[in-house]
């Protein structure tokens, strides 16, 4: 009897063994290793996310180089054009003997005025020149013609008499039409460009 209760045999023992450990895993998994196909398809996940994320970073980069050189253009554009408009607005300031245009060009323009009322254009800025040349827009008062803004791609003046009619007269000149348009340095063939335009009538005229 105790001889039967010691015997077993081999499959029995293992069989005992095997339901006694229940918490034993069924197959052990090293965490650290990893085949050829899972480094494979982990290598070209983060070869899309990268490249998602590159462009992502590469359209933002864009986007804002393209809005900074819209400012760049609209703000030169409006200090061009509110300084010439203040010119013509006071040409002929100080009498009527002489003429507020002296030259009324598609892109230059002579403005007088007499400031000081000694019956002389003479004086720094009683005469102010405008002109375009290549891409900066000019202003000479006396002292030279200084730079008043780059970047201009063009600049057309119109003329008009006093009875709204075009002219090319420079002694008839009323009113005038300011047109420019302004790109950013090294502008490319996709760099933005603002234009405006205005008239502007001479007050002392």
């Amino acid at each position: 009897m105790e001889a039967s209760r010691s015997s077993g045999s081999p499959r029995a023992s293992r069989l005992t063994s095997t339901f006694l450990d229940i918490d034993a895993p069924i197959g052990a998994v090293d965490a650290a290793t990893m085949t050829l196909t899972e480094l494979l398809v982990t290598l070209a996940l983060v070869g899309v996310v990268s490249m998602a994320a590159l462009g992502l970073l590469e359209q933002g980069q864009r986007v804002w180089a393209i809005g900074a050189m819209r400012a760049e253009t609209q703000q030169s554009a409006r200090v061009a054009l509110a300084r010439m408009v203040a010119d013509v607005r006071t040409a002929g300031f100080g009498g009527e003997w002489f003429d507020a245009v002296t030259v009324a060009e598609p892109d230059r323009l002579v403005l007088q005025q007499d400031l000081d009322g000694d019956g002389a254009i003479a004086a720094p800025g009683e005469r102010v020149t405008w002109r375009l040349a290549g891409a900066i827009l000019r202003r000479d008062a006396g002292g030279g013609a200084q730079p008043v803004v780059n970047g201009v791609g063009s600049l057309e003046l119109r003329y008009f008499d006093a009875r709204g009619l075009p002219t090319s007269v420079a002694a008839e000149v009323r009113s005038v039409v300011v047109a420019l348009s302004t790109v950013s340095d090294g502008a490319s063939a996709t760099s933005p460009t603002t234009a405006v335009s205005t008239r502007v009538r001479l007050r002392n005229r």
